[in-house]
């Protein structure tokens, strides 16, 4: 066998064994919390020693934090949420209803990704001031995201008259939150699709022209 299929074959191996740590970490994580679960626990589920646990990602909170990127990318490949393709094609829509839709759809499917691993980031940062450290403080980088949308799409042909880009971003920021997810879907029951397509009407009643 030669050293470059001998490298490759190490290197599928250790990025397999990386994602099953992920899943299992994920796992636990939303069934237990973050607090009640320990690197033993995650070892044992993903089929590890817990020393490579310690050796891929450190520690439990550094742990947290690629599961965190990962699962709001949905692969991890290090490219930014405004560089992934969906972003971009919605971007580049010529019209404000069209730019609606693509961004709504994309963010939902983020949503289904991340939602519940948020809800463990926010216990996690209210009770260990090291995973809060893991994150700038500032601007929520969501916001950041449906900023730019907003800029975008309130420039666009259709967009309603006389709705500045803040109350756009605002509406955006907040419609599309993975708190606002949570709550239909996870407590009243509502499937993706169903909310997927009230948030649409109701960011369309706000920011699209009749």
């Amino acid at each position: 066998m030669s050293d470059v299929k001998r490298v490759s074959k190490r290197t599928q191996k250790a990025q397999e064994t990386r994602a099953r740590i992920l899943r299992a970490a994920g796992e636990l994580f939303v069934r237990d919390g973050y607090g009640a679960t320990n690197l033993q626990d995650v070892a044992a589920q993903a089929g590890v020693a817990v020393q490579t646990i310690y050796f891929v990602f450190g520690n439990k909170r550094t742990l947290l934090k690629e599961l965190v990127d990962v699962t709001i990318a949905g692969d991890d490949e290090p490219v930014a949420t405004m560089d992934r393709p969906w972003f971009v094609a919605a971007m580049a829509t010529e019209s404000a209803r069209d730019h609606l839709r693509a961004h709504v759809s994309g963010t939902t499917a983020v949503l289904g990704r991340v939602a519940r691993i948020v809800k463990v980031l926010d216990t996690a940062v209210a009770t260990d001031p090291e995973v809060a450290a893991l994150w700038p403080s500032g601007v929520d980088p969501r916001y950041t995201v449906q900023r730019s949308a907003a800029e975008s799409l309130m420039g666009k042909p259709g967009a309603r008259p006389g709705v500045s880009v803040e109350f756009a971003a605002d509406v955006l920021f907040g419609l599309l939150s993975p708190e606002t997810y949570l709550l239909f879907v996870e407590e009243r029951g509502w499937s993706p699709h169903q909310w997927e397509e009230w948030v649409h009407r109701t960011l369309t009643a706000d920011l699209i022209e009749n």
